[in-house]
């Protein structure tokens, strides 16, 4: 889902001489190089469990970029054997222990001589991008950073995703509340506590939760004297999402083997089919279905001395995750391969894409519902709490 719609676009940018797509369903990714229909576009089969597969596959290449999920399971491994081919690095890891993992690989990263670029989607990147572009340009000092997300209605979900899910859901959450790190529990109160109700532009007002998303790790440790950095989201519609915490709940996810009538069964594997099972049925429900997701972004801080707020609404209908995290993931390689991602070692977007550098590429290189570059819808709310419209790039 995010992979093919990154393969698309980078195909389609004309910046690489060739794009490899690379899967353990060989089958899937020559169906994919068929679908793109174009003589720059090939396909190897890939076991992202293995090291000298990664290493195989990936020779020759200027970037790598990584959409294999679940991250907290794959990403170290592919991470490593791209240092040791010395070949630079960009993914979509929204997990923040695979990420902590990752950015430890830093000083490897710097001692091969290849840049890394971890987490460069939607949540986690283009938030990250956007909040530094307020740090840089409209604000003097950030005091707090709210992010949201709500997405769903994808014709295809995968195993890995689900997976994420509930990953995310087991664990100690991370947030940066009154100035320090701190982490929650999703079912316990402190998770609790930060439940609210948002309303998201073309999407519709939803409850949404305590998300594990490697933002609250990274931003803070680039503005200086900020208090608050959370992530909060929901998977649509809201009946899947409570599905999905309810199996949680039940404890039915443990990943060690259990025998039923004589069979070895795994339940998180059991817990993944059948959620996946019910999925459609779920969405029917709701109502007529399509994909559709809105990324929001409240930063707030002072600016002459007085307080200041901006909301990045980046949104759409018709449209999901599979556009809203492969489409800036393959910004980020296309970065990568062209020079603009200078600095070595792992670093989150916040430390090394350049806001400008990425709107400017939006702008050039992509088109969504008809319109050129990022969808950005960008409110500015003064003092008095007078709202206004902005262009991000006036």
């Amino acid at each position: 889902m995010v992979g093919s719609i990154a393969a698309e676009t980078l195909v389609s940018s004309d910046v690489f001489s060739e794009v490899v797509i690379a899967d353990i369903e060989i089958a899937q990714a020559r169906r994919m190089v068929e679908r793109l229909g174009t003589g720059n576009v090939s396909a190897v089969k890939l076991d992202a469990a293995s090291p000298r597969s990664i290493s195989n596959a990936i020779v020759g290449s200027s970037v790598v970029l990584n959409c294999v999920g679940p991250f907290y399971k794959y990403g170290p491994i592919i991470m490593k054997a791209v240092i040791e081919s010395k070949v630079n690095y960009v993914d979509v890891c929204d997990d923040f222990d695979a990420t902590e993992k990752l950015l430890a690989m830093d000083g490897d990263a710097r001692k091969a001589g290849i840049s890394a670029l971890v987490g460069m989607g939607s949540s986690p990147g283009v938030a990250n991008v956007l909040v530094r572009f307020c740090a840089d340009s409209l604000l003097e000092r950030v005091e707090a950073v709210d992010i949201y997300h709500a997405h769903g209605g994808e014709k295809v979900e995968g195993p890995a995703v689900v997976k994420h899910r509930i990953h995310s859901m087991k664990m100690d959450i991370p947030m940066f509340l009154d100035g320090k790190f701190t982490t929650v529990r999703l079912f316990e109160e402190s998770g609790k506590s930060l439940e609210e109700e948002v309303e998201f532009r073309d999407v519709g007002t939803y409850n949404v939760y305590a998300y594990p998303h490697p933002e609250t790790i990274t931003l803070p440790r680039y503005l200086k004297g900020v208090k608050r950095v959370t992530n909060l989201g929901l998977v649509l519609p809201p009946a899947y999402a409570e599905l999905i915490k309810g199996v949680v709940r039940l404890g039915v996810t443990g990943e060690e083997p259990i025998v039923v009538q004589g069979h070895k069964i795994v339940p998180l594997e059991f817990a993944v089919a059948f959620i996946l099972s019910q999925r459609q049925r779920l969405m029917e429900e709701a109502g007529p279905s399509e994909p559709m997701g809105c990324l929001k972004i409240v930063v707030k801080g002072y600016k002459n001395g007085e307080k200041s707020t901006y909301v990045f609404s980046l949104s759409s209908r018709g449209q999901g995750m599979g556009e809203g995290t492969g489409v800036p993931a393959a910004l980020g390689a296309i970065l990568m391969a062209t020079g603009k991602v200078k600095e070595y070692g792992v670093n989150p977007p916040e430390g090394c894409v350049d806001p400008i550098d990425l709107l400017e590429l939006a702008r050039t290189k992509v088109s969504l519902g008809g319109k050129r570059g990022l969808p950005i819808v960008i409110e500015h709310i003064d003092k008095d709490g007078k709202s206004e419209r902005i262009n991000l790039l006036s």
